[in-house]
């Protein structure tokens, strides 16, 4: 791999990167409350107060921000890097927000699905259709956690489906290359896992004879290491922010190990990647315990998303 450049520092726990035409970085800063820009030269601009915790994000129709907002974290510092702990005492609950970059307004689209509050949304992914996939990994409190689950919902606010519960802690989402796909990383399992798609938001059903709509599984990390985000790159490879070890863990669609990626300088809290640049050669790196922002050239192109013309 090339050389890992560092873009900007001092960020509130930065995650949900997107990378923009201009060469800006969007992302969340989940501890700040925000979405922002960090621009090439590392300046960082507010777009907008999310309130709660910011978590993913993703360009979606007319320019606009879709933010997961997990209801806000309890944070404390341990061994010198910053991390979030328990549910807020003012958390807000779980939604999905829209954010319009000029103004700054945010709107909640979704707070519920079927009478079922949302608890934590963490990541989420355009499809071509229009719908956009979305993880809910809970909160925890002091003495219990919420099952975790896997979304799909209309982009206009027309619907939204509970299509997988229950999840242990699922976090990362993204789509292979022909959609045929649906990729999660679980956190606390430290697997990655898939279902296949015979449309938008329906999965194949069953994966595996356990119970129906088990999902199958790409990848399996050993010991203490866990998931976050994850992105796929044009070669189907999914990209897996991994903590503990904090690195990038780069998986084949075929299940092969290909190359494991650390930071220049260790963060156990490594969260997210995203692809941009002309070529989308370029990977963005989010190192979150250090509150850092990196960039660096990657071996094949990633893979275009829905709403994001990196051309223009």
């Amino acid at each position: 791999m090339a050389q890992l450049i560092e873009i900007a520092r001092g960020l509130a726990f930065p995650e949900g990167p997107v990378a923009m035409p201009d060469g800006s970085v969007v992302l969340v800063e989940i501890e700040r409350g925000t979405l922002s820009r960090v621009h090439e030269d590392g300046r960082i601009d507010v777009i907008a107060e999310c309130g709660g915790g910011p978590n993913g994000a993703a360009l979606g129709p007319g320019g606009q921000f879709y933010v997961c907002n997990n209801g806000g974290f309890e944070w404390e510092t341990a061994d010198g890097f910053r991390r979030p702990t328990v549910q807020a005492n003012d958390y807000i609950g779980g939604r999905i927000q829209i954010v319009d970059p000029d103004s700054g307004r945010v709107e909640t689209l979704y707070d519920q699905c079927n009478g079922e509050a949302l608890k934590g949304p963490n990541d989420i992914v355009f499809d071509s259709h229009g719908g956009f996939y979305f993880t809910d990994l809970g909160k925890t409190r002091a003495r219990e956690s919420d099952r975790g689950a896997l979304y799909y919902a209309q982009a206009d606010g027309s619907g939204i489906e509970e299509v997988a519960f229950p999840l242990e802690r699922p976090n990362g989402v993204g789509l292979a290359p022909d959609e045929a796909r649906v990729y999660i990383a679980e956190t606390t399992t430290g697997r990655v896992l898939y279902w296949a798609l015979e449309g938008p938001g329906v999965l194949r059903k069953p994966c595996n004879f356990f119970a129906p709509g088990d999902p199958c599984l790409l990848y399996s990390l050993g010991g203490l290491e866990r998931l976050d985000s994850l992105a796929v790159d044009g070669d189907g490879n999914v990209c897996v922010a991994t903590l503990v070890t904090g690195m990038i863990t780069v998986i084949s669609p075929e299940s092969q190990l290909v190359r494991e990626i650390p930071m220049p300088e260790f963060d156990p809290m490594v969260t997210n990647i995203c692809f941009g640049g002309s070529d989308l050669r370029t990977a963005y790196i989010t190192s979150s315990g250090l509150g850092r922002l990196y960039k660096t050239e990657w071996h094949c192109a990633g893979l275009p998303l829905s709403y994001l013309n990196t051309s223009a």
